[in-house]
């Protein structure tokens, strides 16, 4: 597990369920999201999560505030699930629940996130994208020293021409560029 100087990586729980599925109906944190998920949905998606841990030793973990909150959101890795130019890759990506946007959260954990993904994973890159629209996510992504070629953006396989966020930024790095 991972841990940073305020947060806890750790496995999912049945109790983290509800709040998971009410931080997936929120409006301000789906924004950038194609729609709001259901409860049968959100319960999916974990799924999909432990089964990711269980076949590739990495994922999307359940975070929690040491001394306080037991279930902030997920902060992890995610093996890209489409073809795109930049694909095969595994990207780093964060979903919290907007009472603990802004405390830094995102940012922390996303550091702590690359150094597993570098140092014990082994990882060559991680990539994150986003909708262009999405400037929270974008800064955490240079925060944490992901860099931004426009050459690289690109239309999110998965959402239909024409929808209005089809059009992704993307960010990367390298164990090299990390290191230096």
């Amino acid at each position: 597990m991972i841990e940073t100087d305020r947060l806890i990586f750790r496995e999912w729980r049945e109790e983290d369920l509800p709040p998971f599925a009410e931080m997936n109906r929120d409006p301000r944190v789906m924004e950038y999201f194609p729609g709001m998920l259901s409860r049968h949905e959100s319960d999916q998606m974990v799924g999909k999560i432990k089964k990711e841990f269980k076949e590739k030793g990495y994922g999307l973990w359940a975070v929690s505030v040491k001394d306080g909150a037991e279930f902030i959101g997920f902060i992890g890795l995610h093996e890209v699930g489409f073809s795109a130019p930049f694909t095969p890759a595994v990207e780093i990506g964060w979903r919290l629940a907007y009472d603990h946007w802004g405390n830094g959260y995102a940012t922390e954990g996303a550091k702590a996130v690359l150094n597993y993904a570098f140092e014990t994973l082994g990882l060559e890159e991680v990539v994150s994208f986003t909708t262009v629209e999405n400037l929270r996510s974008r800064k955490v992504m240079e925060k944490i020293g992901l860099t931004h070629d426009p050459e690289d953006d690109f239309d999110h396989p998965k959402l239909a021409p024409g929808h209005p966020l089809r059009r992704h930024v993307l960010y990367k790095t390298s164990r090299d560029d990390a290191q230096a």
